[in-house]
């Protein structure tokens, strides 16, 4: 652990990303002894701990939970090894390290910029400082949930470690998601309720009230479902949710845009994309092709070449590496007159692909591809002096409106029927275009799966999957896991002795003088 937290004395290595409040000067240069003075300095700190978000590839929790999910297997080139691991639950050449340091370095800089935040002069204007701390309580949050949710037992750091501290002991999960409930609240308190509509376009990406509260309703049904807990550590309860995704539904001004296939440029009919950062964007990562081709920034979307069709481009689509090749269980499962399914899934055949398509060395090759934010050829990075490889810019909606009124209506299901069946209806209508598909929500364990399987179309390949079975329990996620193929490449087995966490990277636990200790079933 040493080498990730003296790695980041120096609180810079924030760079200016082209896009909105992300556009401050970089700042690797300067140390904390000699910042923290103006407004200025906290806003580009601040910068320096939102700037974490865009650190992709293997670090990516979405590539990494939908490999695991059973919406894809592993795919890439024959020659790659790490992310068909994830696919195979197998321990394979500390894979998983680049997350854990990307979650404790956002961390380190969120706890820094709280502990330095109080020797900055902002004169009389009380809240702007108000509203920095909480966009810094949220970004604690934030990485922290993808981190325990991802490693189960972690250490749990609040303020910055001093030299011979390093090797922080292992919390119980209760205490992380204690801080979390706590930082999230204080957010939701403190940040900014403008609506939607009144959000400034340079200040697109930055949390708001509504995230904070959307992401608390995402923190509660996990932890409560994981854990089988009625409340998150007595500090968030059910109806503290419920009040909460019911404002951002009722007052964020969010909404859904009126067509599913115009949320992603892939899939958008001709002039019909929503755009970057559209009404439905609750909480967004930013993107920018505006590294140009400089890998030391990670400015770029880079799960974008990830998943993209490997190695040829086949009109509209652009070249990528093939990982996260879909599983065609999940295009057979969707109901005829669903939009969403051409919306979310590259079918070759289907798409007149076929004949111009060359395996090659794709790996686990299932005529199936992720569309949701795959390159497009007419907008690829090159032609404005970018490299596909780092270099893509559409935005990650990490926190879709949609997914909002499916927690709202699984939230409000044993107590508000009328309720809850709204928020159900508004997502079904959209997918159908009619009100001809309504299903009846019923309390109790009937209803509550019609949400889910309606949760597995809305917001597939979009990360949520993982998350929405391991917390229905071990016995539903493996019998959704497990898959079994002629062809043995395709075969899966969930192992539940590891309840779904995933290895802590060895080289941590080598670093940490025994006070970390892998998670079950991965020795």
């Amino acid at each position: 652990m040493q080498k990730i937290f003296t790695a980041i004395m120096i609180i810079g290595l924030a760079s200016s990303c082209g896009k909105g409040f992300l556009e401050v000067s970089p700042i690797d240069q300067k140390t904390v002894e000699d910042f923290y003075k103006t407004p200025q300095d906290a806003m580009e700190a601040l910068v320096a701990a939102y700037s974490v978000l865009n650190q992709d590839g293997y670090g990516n929790i979405l590539l990494t939970t939908e490999i695991a999910s059973d919406n894809c297997f592993g795919g890439g080139g024959n020659g790659d090894g790490g992310m068909r691991q994830w696919d195979r639950f197998e321990n394979y050449n500390d894979h998983n390290s680049a997350a854990w340091k990307k979650y404790y370095v956002g961390i380190y800089r969120a706890n820094v910029f709280l502990q330095q935040i109080d020797n900055v002069d902002f004169g009389n204007d009380a809240d702007t400082k108000k509203r920095l701390i909480a966009e810094a309580h949220f970004l604690r949050a934030y990485y922290y949930f993808d981190l325990v949710r991802m490693f189960g037992n972690v250490p749990l750091i609040t303020e910055p470690l001093e030299p011979g501290n390093y090797n922080v002991p292992q919390a119980n999960p209760e205490e992380v998601y204690k801080l979390i409930a706590e930082d999230l609240k204080l957010a939701a308190n403190d940040l900014s309720d403008r609506k939607y509509a009144d959000i400034p376009p340079a200040e697109q990406g930055r949390a708001t009230r509504w995230a904070a509260k959307a992401l608390l309703g995402r923190v509660f049904l996990y932890y409560t479902g994981y854990y089988n807990k009625p409340d998150i550590a007595g500090v968030f309860t059910k109806a503290d949710a419920i009040a909460a995704i019911d404002d951002v539904i009722n007052n964020s001004g969010h909404s859904l845009v009126e067509k599913y296939f115009n949320l992603w440029r892939a899939s958008a009919e001709a002039g019909g994309y929503a755009g970057q950062n559209n009404q439905e964007a609750v909480f967004a990562i930013q993107y920018t092709y505006q590294g140009l081709k400089n890998w030391d920034q990670n400015n770029g979307n880079r799960i974008q070449v990830m998943i993209g069709i490997r190695s040829q481009v086949l009109l509209p689509y652009y070249k990528g590496w093939g990982a996260a090749t879909v599983n065609p269980k999940l295009w057979d499962a969707y109901q005829a007159g669903d939009t969403r399914k051409s919306a979310t899934i590259i079918s070759i055949q289907d798409e007149g692909l076929a004949g111009s398509y060359v395996v090659g060395d794709q790996y686990q090759y299932t005529g199936y591809f992720i569309k949701k934010n795959t390159p497009l050829n007419d907008k690829k990075p090159e032609d404005l002096g970018g490299d596909f490889q780092i270099d893509n810019y559409d935005n990650d909606v990490v926190i879709r409106f949609a997914d909002v009124l499916l927690m709202g209506a699984e939230l409000n299901l044993g107590t508000d029927a009328g309720k809850a069946q709204g928020y159900y209806d508004r997502v079904r209508d959209r997918a159908f275009g009619d009100q001809l598909h309504r299903k009846t929500l019923t309390a109790g364990a009937a209803g509550l799966q019609l949400i889910m399987d309606e949760r597995r179309f809305e917001l597939a390949l979009e990360g949520h999957r993982y998350w929405d079975l391991l917390r229905q329990g071990m016995t539903v996620a493996k019998a959704a896991l497990d898959n079994t193929s002629t062809n043995p490449v395709f075969n899966v087995a969930f192992r539940t002795e590891t309840q779904g966490l995933f290895a802590i990277p060895q080289t941590q636990i080598g670093l940490s003088n025994g006070s970390l200790t892998q998670n079950d079933g991965w020795n």
